[in-house]
């Protein structure tokens, strides 16, 4: 299962990606991510996850990694010193699996010091900075600035969920379960397209192609649309869920 960072490309111009927006929603979703970090007995960090491959320690490695990377993208930004996210695919694979044999101390410190780099950074950032560009790995994919407030919200609380230890889907705020859905939205590609109605909020999202009506409760979907689960709790008038890729 692919982390979301990878899937970002140079997402969308729509008013949600501006970096102003959704600085309260990821304050609120980093600070429950810590605390939850925090109460996780050290022995439970080896615990697997969802993630193929992936321990409860790995998937806290890559969160806190992740911010570091975005923190120096933005940085790089504001100062006119461009860099890449990762120096390479190979380097931050390596880079998780050290974090994450580093142990549950050393983990929960640099999420920590990761999360307060982030926002700090996110402060220097302004709106002409939007439409600035980065790669993810040199010659990789292209990010645009605009991108990155929705980006690391997303990779906060669904690997929140992802690490299976009390917070899990229907925890989300509403507001993130619609912003997921949109994004998964924008971005699916796929040949068979279908249309997601969630019956909790009287809402429906398009997905590709005119298809099939996915239904259920939002938070459902957009577990199911980040590829996560085997569609609990959704129903399909064609009987068929479609296939999604994770995310």
């Amino acid at each position: 299962m692919t982390p979301p960072d990878q899937q970002d490309g140079p997402g969308s111009r729509s008013p949600e990606a501006r970096p102003a927006d959704h600085r309260q929603l990821l304050q609120e979703a980093t600070a429950r991510l810590v605390r939850t970090v925090d109460s996780m007995p050290d022995d439970s960090f080896a615990a697997d996850t969802i993630l193929p491959g992936w321990s409860r320690a790995h998937v806290v490695a890559h969160v806190a990694l992740n911010s570091e990377a975005l923190a120096g993208v933005l940085e790089g930004v504001v100062t006119r010193q461009p860099t890449t996210m990762y120096a390479s695919q190979e380097r931050r694979d390596a880079d998780i699996v050290a974090l994450a044999e580093a142990g549950p101390r050393a983990l929960r410190d640099r999420l920590l010091a990761g999360a307060t780099r982030y926002a700090e950074a996110l402060d220097l950032v302004g709106p002409e900075h939007e439409e600035t560009t980065f790669e993810r790995t040199p010659g990789g994919r292209v990010i645009r600035v605009g991108a990155v407030p929705l980006m690391r919200l997303t990779e906060v609380e669904v690997h929140h969920a992802d690490l299976g230890a009390g917070y899990a889907a229907h925890d989300w705020p509403t507001e993130f379960v619609v912003l997921l859905l949109d994004r998964c939205a924008r971005r699916y590609d796929a040949s068979r397209g279908f249309t997601a109605r969630a019956t909790d909020l009287d809402r429906s999202w398009t997905f590709g192609a005119p298809g099939p009506t996915v239904t259920g409760p939002a938070a459902d979907l957009a577990w199911w649309a980040t590829g996560r689960g085997a569609g609990e709790g959704l129903t399909s008038d064609d009987g068929l869920l479609p296939g999604i890729e994770a995310m």
